[in-house]
């Protein structure tokens, strides 16, 4: 009979330490790891397809706005990463300057720009364009730049520079280091 009581208690002892082992290895218990910020940053809030973005300035007028068929913003950085974006940037005239490239990273705090790829920055009312590797732009303050190679046309007329700097606001152009150009003499009609 004592053979028979410690055989039921080895097995119910049996018994209990295998319910815990599976409560303690139950995949459905919560995760107890901590988070890791650095990648809880980079997680995107929304992937938004055919997408536009319009910034506002202080005023409630329109500063820039961004169009793109792919764009991923992540809220914890307030950046928005586009794919063969389309900016429409706007001067204190409001005239309108426009930009485009392969890649584009728009930070919406403070409206920094940074487009990659194949840059372009157009002038419209002006009749000028400008090509460059990398573009950036501080919408704060309307101030475009690149420190990549950079080629400024208004046809038939075209210059090149290592580094080029543009402000909006004056319609102000700077070519410089290593500054080329080409400027046809201009024809006379007779």
């Amino acid at each position: 009979m004592f053979k028979q009581i410690r055989k039921r208690v080895w097995l119910a002892g049996l018994i209990i330490t295998l319910g815990a082992l599976l409560v303690w290895l139950d995949p459905r218990s919560p995760n107890e790891r901590p988070i890791d910020p650095a990648a809880q940053a980079e997680e995107p809030g929304h992937v938004l397809e055919n997408a536009k973005i319009t910034l506002f300035g202080e005023s409630g007028r329109v500063e820039q706005s961004l169009a793109s068929p792919l764009l991923i913003y992540i809220p914890q950085r307030a950046v928005a990463e586009a794919t063969q974006p389309e900016a429409t940037l706007y001067d204190n005239e409001n005239r309108e300057w426009l930009a485009n490239a392969n890649q584009g990273t728009l930070n919406t705090d403070t409206q920094a720009l940074t487009l990659s790829g194949e840059a372009r920055l157009l002038a419209p009312a002006e009749g000028w364009q400008l090509d460059t590797e990398e573009l950036h732009y501080d919408g704060l303050t309307r101030h475009a730049w690149s420190e990549a190679p950079a080629l400024l046309q208004q046809p038939p007329q075209q210059m090149s520079a290592t580094r080029m700097d543009v402000w909006l606001d004056d319609s102000q152009v700077r070519l410089t280091d290593n500054v080329r150009g080409h400027h046809p003499p201009a024809t006379q009609i007779p």
